[in-house]
């Protein structure tokens, strides 16, 4: 399972409750990142495609080496446009949670966000960027203004996982 969504959106705190609750393995997209990328967002200045390519490519190995193992893992990833998601279905078992909210929400959220590389100025860049996924993609969206514990029991619910 791939959750995305923009940078604060909350992709790591419920990627981990769901990996807890289900017993799977979590993985966070961030820590597959070159730390060239890191210093760079660190800086408050947004990656490029050449720039993200190499950091897919790395997370594609990994949804691939899952399903070889027949393992469930939940990544948490930004996958902000179709060509990204695209790339990282690798097959039909990938499936996609969309965390969606609108700049306000979000930009709260980062607010009160501590301990991450990311700065916040970035997320103007990051809602310039993102495609919401669409139909075709067969995403699963998940709105945000809930508490974790009730979007996890919403994903949870719309997957049919129990």
């Amino acid at each position: 399972m791939v959750i995305c969504g923009v940078s604060g959106s909350g992709k790591t705190l419920t990627g981990r409750l769901l990996a807890q609750e289900l017993g799977w393995h979590f993985y966070d997209a961030d820590d597959f990142h070159p730390q060239t990328n890191i210093k760079k967002m660190r800086q408050g200045i947004p990656l490029t495609d050449e720039e993200r390519w190499p950091w897919l490519e790395r997370l594609r190995q990994l949804i691939k080496q899952c399903l070889a193992a027949g393992e469930n893992a939940v990544l948490a990833c930004s996958a902000l446009k179709q060509a990204y998601r695209r790339y990282l279905s690798v097959s039909a078992e990938v499936k996609l949670v969309y965390l969606r909210g609108d700049y306000a929400l979000i930009a709260d959220q980062v607010r009160h966000r501590r301990g991450h590389f990311m700065n916040p100025a970035l997320l103007e860049s990051q809602f310039v960027d993102l495609e919401e996924p669409q139909l075709a993609e067969d995403p699963i969206v998940i709105d945000l203004g809930q508490t974790p514990r009730d979007l996890v029991e919403e994903m949870k619910r719309k997957l049919r996982l129990r």
